[in-house]
């Protein structure tokens, strides 16, 4: 009876300890993941959690979202809160994303990672996540001091809606490649509060 007690004592503290393990390390790789960009978070929901910015009375840019070169899958918006340069991509209601890429960068220095022949390299974008079926909005939240005034950001999504799987931009300037991808070219200062935005 004694090595049964002993054997069962073993065999907990073993469980117990594996356990402990396999969330500390759960714990560092979810640390690892939110502290690797610290210029970048992102956050995405369905509508009825679809305000993640201030309460704006308008962002300062809205450009549609784009889906397979004829529809219109929704919008993307710019605002600024505080430090933050809020990117959101936001659904009609018979759409949904699938998963979202961003670029963003100096508009001089043209950081929007491309081909040879100019086409955007998506799967080179320093920012992308994949989503819930039932996402309709995310934002992207971007410490707006690494840019300069004038920015440019590529926004690119997979979505979901009646005609089904679609590729998306968001609408603006063409690439100077031979596809239908745009990127959109903006001004921090026409988010300043006197400039069509408002921040608070």
């Amino acid at each position: 009876m004694k090595n049964v007690s002993l054997i069962s004592f073993v065999l907990l503290t073993l469980m117990f300890t594996t356990s402990c393990e396999n969330e500390q390390v759960e714990t560092n790789t979810i640390n690892s993941l939110e502290t690797s960009n610290p210029n970048f978070r992102v956050s995405s929901g369905n509508d009825s959690m679809s305000n993640y910015r201030a309460s704006y009375d308008d962002p300062c840019m809205t450009t549609n979202l784009i889906a397979g070169q004829n529809y219109i899958a929704g919008t993307v918006s710019v605002d600024l809160d505080g430090q933050d340069l809020i990117i959101t991509y936001t659904t009609n209601s018979d759409w949904s994303i699938q998963a979202t890429h961003l670029s963003i960068g100096n508009c001089e220095d043209k950081s929007i990672p491309t081909t040879g022949s100019g086409n955007p390299k998506v799967g080179h974008f320093e920012h992308s996540t994949t989503h819930n079926q039932d996402v309709t909005t995310v934002s992207y939240y971007i410490d707006a001091s690494v840019l300069s005034e004038n920015y440019c950001f590529a926004a690119h999504a997979e979505v979901n809606g009646p005609t089904g799987g679609e590729t998306a931009w968001a609408e603006g300037a063409d690439f100077d490649g031979n596809n239908w991808a745009m990127f959109v070219e903006g001004v921090l200062s026409d988010c300043e509060i006197d400039g069509g935005g408002s921040e608070k």
